[in-house]
């Protein structure tokens, strides 16, 4: 007994039985349930749902039955799996919000697209939809082929005639093992526009394909942003696009709200409500006062109540970025092809879309001749009779039995055993003239008929001719409008986008702390003024540069090693008045020993734009501003520096502009920005003014007409001289004198070109700041000394004076407002100022 168990046991080994194993079971999982055919669009679940309803008779023009019904006759004749999963596959195929064009027409509760889930199957009702109709036409008519079910007690189809593509039509999803696919559905005209091109011209490229399918078209409706992940998915079968909900920003009593009224496919919206809410408790999301779903039978409506002093269109971008509102959907076009698991293009889907209904069409055509031909079979046999009527009579009469009068016909007149079967079957009724009649039309219309279906058979362009005609119908009884918005442009979210515009006033230290605050932070203040403390700063620092700009421009840092470097507005960190700010090599990446110089806000890169460079020693040099277009994170070189000098200036140019330059010894050149040629970013430029011993340049600004030049002196002292007092000279040369220097005075400082609606800020070397018009500045001839500006203490010395050009109105009127509280309130504002001056020392 032991020797025959033993001799029943076979050695395997483990490993390869693993393989093979469970490659058994990855290939049952590919190709019998997770993906669909290329041909139908179909899962197998999908398949056998529809081919078990139509078989139970279940059409559109017949009453609802009960879904258990249908789950039933599933699992039992062709899906031995749960039923949960049958009924929840009906479901989906009943949902207007899962499918394109729905497959079965529900009754009752089929979920929502809050995530609810669908009443027992015991509950509900379903029957095919009249679309559905289209996916099993001439099943009957050896369209498909048909295989064993699970017990092969059954017969099911191995696909679906499909009238028309249901692969891009209503997509599909699924995971197999080791491969997903995820197909998008798409509107039904379209696609079929695609099919009908193809059938053209076989050689048609994707980018043709495009003009007829411009992209998916969702059930849930909302918004694809750009074209280029269309385009690659359908060039390459795999990609991703981003949906956006449809919204819209209304005012309502003096508020804003937003309107969510479309969502991203599969988007579930309770959630979404309920992250919203989240995001808002958790105070990441600031600015909505209420959320509320107002969506009716009628259609989709989310509320969203926006507080008075918030930005309705940045609150929209931050929802955008942080919840469902914007989602990415990865396009994945793996189909069955033959059986095995492809990744197909736009054109491929066509492809075996078309080529699977011209084999319908002509099996359907072939199943039509054989019937044709064995009808007008059996009436050659009655014609034959009735042209022999009384002997054909005169035989059956004296036959003894049925099989003796058949073969006497057969004998007698050469017949088939069908057609003298059909002869014997047939009715005295069918003897008189009329009849025969009949008969003879019927032959007559059926050799016409089948020389028109052989004809079909052998013209490859009648085929094509009759699947163009079938899709028109199709296209024609069930084509709607497009519900998803293709966007033109990529509207990917960016940083800034969250960020409200905000005109601000960036400010950095001489030892390199930088911080923006509000441009609404500094009052206006009589000439003469003491001046409010800027920034907390030690005894060793002070602010050398302070400028306007925007939130959303571009910062271009130029430093005096010659190095630029860029930051946005909202990069820069916002603190208050009296901070210091923090360290400027925390957001860039500057080496030791080198320091900002220059600081440029640029609101666009283009070609027409220069920036002109000036370094201490007085070279110039003049580039494109579009070179600076693209910086890296560790900056790039703006200008190749000679010897010890370093940097001093950098201005924006239009490209005819004249540009003028200060020294510290007082002197002054005015020449064309034309007498410096245009150089590549690294190069190292001519030589802008000739300096004497122990001199240096001070300043650098463009010559604006009907404006001033004003100089500052270390002392504080300064002046206002007509720019036409500096005539135009040739680069290179010594200049003219711009300022008598005294001890006084002291060096200068500083020199700009103003406009008397502009106003300055001076800043001394321990942070304080006073902001005063322009205007009240006396205006001098150039060889003067000039007035009072800012009382400076003892041993303390102007650093650096920053011109302020106010354009937007809002900030202007804020201002002035807050100028006239100062003048209201002045003893008070000098108590609060004398404070501050305490403190600081």
């Amino acid at each position: 007994m032991a020797e025959q168990n033993q001799s029943n046991i076979t050695e395997i080994n483990i490993g390869q039985e693993m393989q093979t194993s469970f490659m058994d079971y990855a290939m049952s999982v590919i190709v019998s349930r997770a993906l669909p055919d290329a041909r139908d669009g179909l899962k197998p679940v999908h398949r056998r749902i529809l081919y078990a309803m139509n078989d139970l008779g279940m059409t559109p023009d017949k009453a609802y039955k009960k879904s258990a019904r249908i789950v039933g006759d599933v699992i039992g004749k062709y899906h031995p799996h749960g039923d949960s999963a049958v009924y929840e596959t009906m479901v989906r195929m009943a949902q207007d919000f899962s499918y394109r064009y729905m497959l079965v027409d529900g009754h009752g509760n089929f979920g929502s697209v809050d995530g609810d889930s669908a009443a027992a199957m015991r509950y509900t009702e379903a029957k095919m939809s009249k679309i559905s109709m289209e996916l099993v036409r001439d099943i009957n008519k050896d369209t498909i082929d048909f295989q064993d079910n699970y017990d092969g007690s059954e017969q099911e189809p191995v696909v679906m005639p499909a009238r028309f593509p249901n692969l891009l039509v209503n997509g599909t999803s699924g995971i197999a093992v080791g491969m997903a696919t995820n197909i998008p559905p798409h509107q039904l005209g379209e696609v079929i526009d695609g099919v009908l091109a193809l059938s053209e011209n076989r050689e048609i490229d994707i980018a043709e394909l495009m003009e007829y399918i411009p992209g998916p078209d969702f059930p849930t409706g909302a918004e694809i942003l750009g074209r280029s992940g269309i385009r690659r998915a359908y060039q390459t079968g795999r990609g991703s696009i981003t949906l956006r909900a449809k919204t819209e920003i209304e005012d309502h009593n003096g508020k804003q709200r937003i309107i969510v009224t479309e969502l991203p496919y599969q988007v579930n919206k309770a959630r979404l409500i309920e992250k919203i809410a989240e995001l808002v408790r958790d105070k990441k999301i600031e600015g909505i006062t209420d959320l509320r779903d107002e969506s009716d039978r009628t259609g989709m409506r989310i509320v969203i109540e926006v507080r008075r002093d918030a930005n309705a269109n940045v609150l929209l971008n931050n929802l955008h970025k942080q919840t469902a509102l914007q989602s990415s959907f990865g396009i994945n076009l793996l189909a069955l092809v033959g059986g095995r698991p492809k990744v197909l293009n736009l054109k491929e889907c066509l492809e075996e879309y078309l080529d699977h209904q011209i084999v319908v069409t002509r099996r359907r055509t072939a199943f039509e001749l054989k019937k044709a031909e064995a009808r007008a079979h059996i009436l050659e046999g009655l014609r034959i009779a009735l042209d022999h009527l009384d002997e054909v009579i005169s035989l059956i009469r004296a036959s003894q039995t049925t099989e003796i009068a058949r073969n006497g016909l057969m004998e007698r007149f050469e017949l088939s055993y069908d057609q003298s079967q059909a002869i014997l079957d047939m009715r005295l009724q069918r003897l008189t003239g009329l009849e025969r009649d009949k008969i003879e039309g019927e032959y007559n219309e059926l050799q016409q008929r089948i020389a028109e279906l052989k004809e079909i058979l052998e013209n490859e362009y009648k085929v094509l001719e009759i699947i163009r005609e079938e899709l028109t119908a199709v296209k024609e009884r069930f084509n709607d409008e497009r519900r998803t918005i293709i966007s033109m442009s990529e509207d990917h979210l960016e940083d800034e986008d969250l960020i409200a515009r905000q005109n601000i006033i960036i400010t950095l230290s001489h030892n390199g702390y930088i911080k923006r605050l509000p441009i609404s932070t500094y009052k206006n203040q009589k000439r003469g003024g003491k001046g409010i403390q800027a920034m907390g700063t030690n005894d060793n620092d002070f602010v050398s540069h302070l400028f306007t700009t925007n939130t959303h421009h571009t910062i271009l840092f130029f430093t005096n090693k010659g190095k630029v470097y860029r930051l946005k507005g909202y990069e820069i960190p916002e603190l208050g008045r009296t901070a210091k700010g923090i360290p400027i090599i925390n957001l860039l990446q500057i080496e030791q020993g080198e320091f900002i110089s220059t600081v440029i806000p640029i609101e666009e890169f283009n070609d027409d734009s220069y920036l002109f460079f000036l370094t201490k020693e007085g070279i110039a040099k003049r580039t494109q501003l579009s070179a600076f277009a693209n910086i890296r994170k560790g900056g790039l070189f703006a200008i190749n520096l000679r010897g010890e000098d370093e940097l001093h200036g950098v201005r924006l140019t239009g490209g005819d502009e004249e540009i003028i330059i200060g020294t510290r010894q007082g002197m002054a050149i005015r020449f064309h920005e034309d007498d410096v040629r245009l150089m590549g970013r690294t190069a190292g430029g001519v030589k802008g003014i000739t300096l004497s011993n122990e001199d240096h340049v001070v300043g650098m600004d463009v010559v604006v007409k009907d404006q001033d030049v004003l100089i500052v002196s270390e002392k504080g002292y300064g002046k206002r001289t007509q720019i036409d007092e500096y005539r135009i000279q040739n680069r290179g040369g010594k200049g003219i004198k711009t300022s008598n220097i005294t001890d006084k005075t002291g060096a200068l400082v500083s020199l700009k070109v103003v406009s008397l609606e502009s106003d300055i800020m001076i800043i001394t070397a321990s942070g304080v700041i006073i902001r005063t018009q322009v205007e009240p500045i006396s205006q001098t001839g150039r060889n003067t000394q000039g007035v009072k500006l800012i009382r400076v203490n003892e041993g303390e010395e102007v650093a650096t004076v920053a011109r302020v050009d106010i354009e937007d109105d809002e900030v202007e009127e804020l201002l002035e407002e807050e100028a006239m509280q100062e003048q209201a309130t002045e003893g008070k504002e000098d108590t609060s100022e004398a404070t501050d001056e305490q403190t600081e020392e």
